[in-house]
């Protein structure tokens, strides 16, 4: 992805924001840190990433249960 300063930016507006409608997002950066992206407004949204760990992790059945002896100590309650 491209980025640009805000100088550039501001003197090359059109050229950029014709070129991100055209599928070609960039990043407007000042003093070399990234401040803003620019992208088509119709441009799918960065997918979500629920799920990505499905079937590589198993909760175990008692997790809701897992240490509450230790939590009630702290608390001076007996379970």
């Amino acid at each position: 992805m491209n980025t640009v300063n805000i100088h550039e930016a501001k003197t090359q507006l059109s050229r950029l924001v014709d070129r991100a409608a055209r599928g070609e997002p960039f990043v407007i950066a000042r003093a070399g840190k990234p401040l803003v992206k620019v992208s088509p407004v119709d441009a799918p949204a960065q997918p979500k990433r629920l799920g990505f760990l499905k079937g590589e992790i198993e909760v175990p059945d008692d997790f809701d249960r897992m240490g509450e002896r230790e939590i009630a100590a702290l608390f001076g309650i007996g379970a």
